[in-house]
């Protein structure tokens, strides 16, 4: 088992006295931090008109990180696809796993959150469709040294070779979500990594993992435990016993009341989960902290931890 971190960081809105960077350069130096602690990862999300001022453009605050570091693998959690343009985006993502000699983890998913895809002016119900059409593209662009085109119901490129290659070959691993048994197979029909949530009890972690396994190994393929990660609440306070509920940003399950545009429609995502703030309080592991440790604000995150 390896272990590495996940999250977001914050740019603060406010007047001329407000530092809005001072966030993101905390999280890289976290980072910097992990990799020299002996993390192997950093997963970060992707999110936008949250009024948080979380994480955006995931890609460009990853490749400051890859930066400032030598070894840490540099995540996605993930890019949600359908809100991109799949050759910029593939563009994108093979630059920065160039610079950082091959190191990017590049998690794909579909989105959830109403209110982000009202912003892009994108109805929901075309989530399946653009995300599988970006994939195709994304694949394709990757992988073809001549020029192609491509001629979808989203997107259409002509006579195009997409550039720079990627250091990994033939490209950097995918990493998809899932839970349910299906989904779990169409991930390892794929091909593909899997990412497991936080929210499931460690027994039901195991079955999934146990699904994954028998489907790998029904492809014909060998499967490798560091092809599975789990998302895992952990939380540093001085006292063992404290039970502070996780910051409900985390979870997923809160927004400003300048967002409230779509809250019922994500408020049932949310519920279709289950109350995410319980099953996050459930699910967190607490660990006590010395006081004359350094602490850091963002040092109450997840994890991520590959399975085996």
């Amino acid at each position: 088992m390896k272990f590495g971190i996940f999250g977001s960081a914050q740019a603060k809105r406010g007047g001329p006295d407000t530092d809005s960077g001072a966030g993101f350069r905390d999280f890289v130096e976290l980072n910097v931090e992990a990799e020299a602690l002996g993390f192997v990862s950093s997963f970060l999300v992707e999110h936008h008109f949250t009024g948080f001022g979380q994480v955006s453009a995931t890609l460009n605050l990853l490749t400051w990180v890859g930066a400032r570091t030598t070894t840490l693998r540099l995540g996605t959690a993930v890019i949600v696809l359908p809100w991109h343009n799949p050759v910029l985006l593939a563009e994108q993502a093979a630059t920065i796993d160039l610079l950082s000699g091959g190191r990017l983890d590049f998690g794909i998913g579909k989105g959830y959150r109403h209110n982000e895809f009202a912003g892009f002016c994108i109805p929901m119900e075309e989530s399946d469709g653009r995300f599988e059409e970006a994939l195709e593209v994304i694949v394709k662009a990757w992988t073809s040294d001549a020029p192609w085109s491509h001629r979808g119901k989203y997107w259409q490129f002509d006579n195009v070779v997409v550039e720079p290659p990627t250091a990994q070959k033939p490209h950097p691993p995918f990493w998809m979500g899932a839970g349910h048994p299906e989904s779990i197979a169409r991930v390892a029909e794929r091909g593909h990594h899997l990412l497991l949530d936080q929210f499931a009890p460690i027994e039901q972690t195991g079955e999934r993992i146990a699904i994954f396994k028998r489907e790998v190994k029904a492809r014909g393929r060998i499967f490798d435990p560091m092809t599975v990660a789990r998302g895992e609440r952990a939380l540093r306070h001085p006292r063992r016993d404290h039970r502070e509920d996780p910051d409900p940003r985390a979870a997923g399950c809160a927004l400003r009341p300048a967002q409230q545009r779509g809250r019922a429609r994500d408020a049932a995502s949310v519920r279709a989960r289950g109350d995410a703030r319980v099953r996050a309080r459930a699910a967190a592991r607490y660990g006590g902290v010395n006081h004359s440790e350094r602490t850091h604000p963002d040092h109450r995150s997840r994890w991520v931890a590959p399975g085996n």
